[in-house]
């Protein structure tokens, strides 16, 4: 198969993570192919040794075997229930649940395996999967996964030692390997004031109970806008999955559904796949390992405070297919009192603050709006505010500070958008700043008084960034945020160069050079924003 240059990047990443870390983590899309991913880079390391791929459900433990052999001529032997790998493959795919009892663990060597691949590697700090990873300590050990945060707010960095490479869903639908997001907020608000939380989320007996008296109505309100669609409907039990199907062919759908019970599943699947019905119902059975692109509406009635839940969810109708436009996800209004719940702005914003904007922006719309456009909107808009509370932020420092080494740069000043909300992932990125950082950081005139490693591997990457792409140097930048100067982020070298000799020309007094900082932009800059 022909790798996408993402995930030739992605290969590439994880050989180069390994040279410094035992333990890395690779996070794609659903729908950009990270089973093709890791097959790759199976076979790659089957010089090394033999590989164990470990999945903790049936459906991907099959997919992991077909895909390996699709994608790199490579059999795989299966380690699950009485089915025994005989050694005669480099490469294994194993179940969690059958591989972490002492029994089967005690068949194999420590250094069975060279490389561990764990697939829906959210579930890696698990204590099945830890059981197993820890029987072979040497091995290296990629985690694969879409949704790299957990429920019960555990780091994966507890176990894994760095990110080698991260594809956002953005990129893809932006690079046309996904399909477009629209989020449309339907007008019904659900009460959940009542409904009981364990574990970090809903319980499913609960939200069937409170979701119940609405189900009429949520019928009523799908069929306006997705009569004619492929839609996908997760909902918190069997029983409530089976009882919105009823309503839904009452309604005139075309509804089937499935769960884990189903003697019927694979049938009601294909029909699904072939058109005969246009509704699916489900009760969080089809979160992972199945891959049907016809979908093209998602309906969460499962509702979650879990972000990867919902990034699963979702995920089910992000694949391209013929004809198919954009995916159209239904938001309901859920009275939850104290409780927030994950909303399709939480997958695409990292910053709680902006998704809760979006959120709000989506539901006044009233109609379906694209979730990167709308998301696009509010990151200008916080840019904004954060550029006026940046200024009060960097003027109370400055009047709290006086720092010895005032030639050098406050770093803050030099990437604010990249400091403010930084939070650590890993242990090692909350250490004092290496030697080495610092000479490179205050040879390029930012002080690193106070800061981590992970600040300065930022800052370092942020300014070999900008020097490969001809951009304004962080000395340049600090000059021209003290005079005001906007968007100096995007200025050139030459550029800054130019302002700053006519400023100095100016005795440093804008107004003598003909220059109103607030307002003044590059000729380039201009005219992009003219055009925009």
């Amino acid at each position: 198969m022909e790798l996408r240059p993402y995930q030739v990047k992605a290969i590439e990443a994880i050989h180069a993570a390994w040279e410094e870390h035992l333990r890395t983590l690779l996070v794609l899309p659903t729908g950009c192919g990270k089973t093709i991913v890791f097959a790759n880079v199976a076979k790659e390391q089957t010089k090394e040794g033999r590989v164990l791929i470990l999945a903790h459900r049936d459906e991907l433990i099959r997919q992991a075997a077909d895909k390996l052999y699709k994608a790199t001529g490579l059999f795989a032997e299966v380690e699950k229930g009485m089915e025994h790998s005989m050694g005669l493959t480099d490469v294994v795919v194993g179940s969690v649940q059958t591989m972490m009892s002492e029994k089967r663990l005690a068949t194999f060597d420590e250094d069975s395996f060279q490389t561990i691949i764990v697939d829906e590697a959210h579930h890696a700090l698990a204590k099945s999967y830890q059981n197993v990873l820890n029987h072979f300590p040497k091995a290296k050990v990629l985690g694969v996964t879409a949704t790299p945060d957990r429920g019960d707010m555990k780091m994966l960095g507890e176990y894994f030692e760095s990110m080698a490479y991260e594809y956002s869903l953005k990129d893809a639908v932006k690079e046309g390997y996904l399909s477009k997001i629209r989020v449309q907020t339907m007008p019904l608000d659900i009460d959940l004031t009542q409904a009981k939380v364990s574990m970090g989320d809903y319980t499913d007996g609960s939200l069937g109970e409170a979701l119940e008296p609405y189900l009429e109505s949520i019928a009523d309100e799908m069929a306006k806008v997705c009569r004619d669609r492929h839609t996908v409907v997760f909902l918190p039990l069997i029983s409530t999955s089976q009882q919105f199907r009823d309503i839904l062919n009452r309604k005139g759908f075309r509804a089937g559904e499935v769960n884990g019970e189903s003697k019927n599943r694979n049938a009601v699947l294909k029909d699904f796949e072939e058109g005969k019905l246009n509704v699916l119902c489900n009760s969080m059975l089809l979160t992972e390992g199945w891959d049907c692109p016809i979908v093209d509406c998602i309906v969460v009635l499962r509702p979650t405070k879990v972000r990867a839940l919902y990034c699963q969810m979702i995920g089910r109708g992000t694949r391209l297919h013929p004809g198919k436009d954009h995916l159209l996800v239904l938001d309901f209004l859920w009275m939850t009192g104290k409780h927030n719940l994950v909303h399709p702005a939480d997958i695409v914003c990292k910053k709680a603050e902006i998704a809760e904007k979006m959120t709000e922006a989506i539901q006044d719309a009233g109609k379906a709006i694209d979730l990167f456009e709308e998301e696009e909107t509010a990151e200008r808009n916080a840019r904004e505010e954060r550029e006026r509370s940046l200024a009060r932020m960097l003027a109370e420092r400055e009047a709290k500070e006086a720092r010895k080494k005032k030639k050098l740069i406050d770093p803050l000043n030099f990437a604010p958008d990249d400091l403010v909300d930084y939070a650590p992932i890993f242990a090692w990125e909350s250490q004092p700043v290496s030697e080495k950082q610092k000479e490179i950081l205050e040879n390029n005139g930012i002080d690193t008084f106070d800061m981590t490693r992970g600040q300065a591997k930022i800052l370092i990457g942020k300014i070999i960034t900008r020097r490969s792409e001809g951009l304004a140097t962080p000395r340049q930048v600090n000059t021209l945020r003290k005079y005001g100067f906007k968007r100096i982020d995007e200025w050139t070298f030459d550029e800054a160069t130019t302002v700053i000799s006519q400023l100095g020309a100016a005795g440093w007094k804008p107004w003598r050079a003909n220059i109103v900082p607030e307002f003044y932009l590059p000729k380039r800059l201009n005219k992009e924003e003219a055009w925009s």
